[in-house]
């Protein structure tokens, strides 16, 4: 469980216009706001890099210092550029320590399934899932053990089991989350038989044609043979 949390970094942001933003941009800072329910929303900017290596920290719920204040929040949206993939936009959403709130973590399989040993295909269909909790009991992940997974079988969000019980799975329990299946069979093409089918029957073809003689042949032949007799 998470028991510290990750500095972010955060400033005022008074450039709110569009050519403002760009210009933050162009310096190397993403603009973004401060969302809280029941407050207003507060402008922010954070330096890319700083952003960066938060995102990269795996924590889920961030630090910040506003007005001289400790706040806790949690990133509830990022917008990325749409040809170079950046981050352009931040939205961040204050928390309350004392108070639950539902957020998206992973979902990690643990052990190697008695289906894929012998020999079967594992599909994974989740890899993330909702949960409910308090902002101390964020998990870095969820685990699901597979070890009994056997060939034709499957495991749904309802085969999750959690610890701690301050966390509530919010995700539906009949939505599955990985499967083991036979390989697929392998077909034989049947454009080559088909290939083969016809080079059969051309080879036919030309036996036949030089095997028999034409109508024409055969009647010239047998007029000659005519002639001769009388």
């Amino acid at each position: 469980m998470a028991s510290s949390y990750y500095k972010l970094d955060i400033v005022d942001r008074t450039q709110i216009r569009t050519k403002g933003s760009k210009a933050l941009r162009r310096n190397g800072i993403i603009p973004g706001i401060l969302y809280y329910a029941g407050e207003t929303n507060v402008n922010i900017s954070v330096d890319k890099l700083v952003l960066y290596h938060a995102l990269q920290s795996g924590q889920h719920i961030f630090e910040i210092e506003l007005e001289g204040n400790t706040q806790f929040t949690m990133i509830k949206e990022l917008q990325y550029h749409p040809v170079t993939d950046e981050v352009i936009h931040i939205d961040l959403m204050r928390v309350r320590r004392s108070k639950k709130m539902t957020i998206f973590v992973p979902l990690v399989l643990v052990g190697e399934s008695v289906g894929t040993k012998e020999g079967g295909v594992l599909s994974q269909s989740m890899n993330q899932i909702e949960i409910s909790c308090f902002p101390t009991d964020v998990p870095e992940q969820i685990e699901l053990n597979i070890d009994d997974l056997e060939m034709n079988s499957a495991k749904s969000v309802a085969d999750i089991i959690i610890d701690n019980e301050d966390i509530e799975i919010l995700s539906a329990e009949d939505l599955n989350v990985v499967s083991v299946q036979p390989p697929a069979a392998e077909e034989e093409p049947e454009v080559e038989e088909l290939e083969v089918e016809e080079a059969e029957d051309g080879v036919e073809g030309e036996e036949g044609a030089e095997g028999k003689p034409s109508d024409e042949e055969s009647g010239s032949e047998q007029s000659g043979d005519d002639s001769k007799e009388s």
